[in-house]
Formats: C-alpha cells, sequence, structure tokens
C-alpha cells in the first residue's frame, strides 16, 4: 500500500505536518468551539507538540490503528485551515474511517469537503479501501451536512453512547462502499 502526499486540489495543499504549524495546531486544539465535539478537551501547549510529533512522522498505513493526518493549506495565501485524517481500522477487512477538523473562521467555504474528497480517494483508490466510514456527535450539524454532500449514508445512530465531558452523546456513523465512491465520481 502506498500513498503521495501532498495533495494539490484547485484551493488547497493537503501535506505533511511540519515543525512550524506547531502554533497553527495550537491554535486549532486549543479552542473550546473547536474541540466541543472531539473525542480531547482543549490541549495545552505541551500535548498539542505531542500531538505535532505524531502527526510529523511517517505513516506507512499497513498496520490496524495507524493514521494519516494532513494539514490543509490555502494554497494562495499558505494558511493553515485545518486538518484531514484517515484511519487505517483493519488492513485485513480494507476498512478505514475519516474525519476532519477546521478553524470555525473558514468554515462553510468548501474546504473541508474539498480536502475530505481527496481523503476518501486516497483511501478508496490509492490504500485499496473497501468501505470507509465517518464518526460523529449526533448534534455536530455542520460535521453531518458535510457528509451527506461527500455522498457518505448514515448507517447508525447510537443513543447516549458515549459519555463525553460530562455528559451523555449521541454517536452517528456515516458509511461509504468503494462501490458507492466509483459510482459517485
Amino acid at each position: 500500500m502506498s500513498y503521495s502526499l501532498p495533495i494539490e486540489t484547485d484551493r488547497l495543499t493537503l501535506r505533511r505536518y511540519v515543525e512550524t504549524d506547531f502554533d497553527d495546531l495550537l491554535k486549532l486544539q486549543s479552542n473550546p468551539d473547536v474541540t466541543r465535539f472531539l473525542l480531547y478537551d482543549v490541549r495545552t501547549p505541551e500535548q498539542v507538540q505531542e500531538a505535532l510529533a505524531g502527526r510529523m512522522a511517517d505513516v506507512p498505513m499497513d498496520r490496524d490503528g495507524q493514521a494519516l493526518t494532513a494539514a490543509v493549506i490555502v494554497r494562495d495565501t499558505g494558511q493553515h485551515v485545518g486538518e484531514v485524517v484517515l484511519f487505517m481500522n483493519s488492513v485485513e477487512q480494507r476498512t478505514g474511517e475519516i474525519g476532519y477538523v477546521f478553524h470555525p473562521e473558514f468554515h462553510g467555504r468548501g474546504f473541508a469537503r474539498e480536502a475530505a474528497v481527496e481523503l476518501l480517494k486516497l483511501g478508496f483508490e490509492e490504500l485499496g479501501m473497501h468501505r470507509i466510514i465517518a464518526r460523529l456527535d449526533a448534534r455536530n450539524d455542520g460535521s453531518v451536512n458535510l457528509l451527506k454532500r461527500l455522498g457518505l449514508r448514515q448507517e447508525a445512530h447510537f443513543v447516549q453512547n458515549e459519555y463525553l465531558k460530562g455528559e451523555w452523546t449521541d454517536e452517528l456513523v456515516f458509511a461509504m462502499l468503494k462501490t458507492e465512491w466509483d459510482k459517485r465520481s
């Protein structure tokens, strides 16, 4: 299995993280509006440094549990607007999972969709995945709408299945199969 970064789109570059992305990642991961629906809470600079180190590591995507995280950069300005991640859930079953986190000031511009499409393409076309899912907090309407626009279908709604940040939350699971991806593109 192999993949190549960076990936260029009309407006974006998806690339590996580098040391100089620290301030942008800190801005992202220390924002309570950003972390509200995520599994982690607001992070300290030390925690962000650790997260950055993990993001800079070379990930072959050939073992269960590996994750490829790409920084999303606006080509015209060089501005870091967020990140997308592809998890290798099972090599044997050829299943993966996508995720994305974007700075609130860049919501509503189509950047997340543009970047997520490239990650789905990478998963299905370069890594040979059969199925890719997305899991999210059911209250995250923006993310729900994005997944629908990407062509994923909702497969599950788990009621109060996760105790997150002091409250029981519902989780949604969306999915797409390679055959559905092929019909879409």
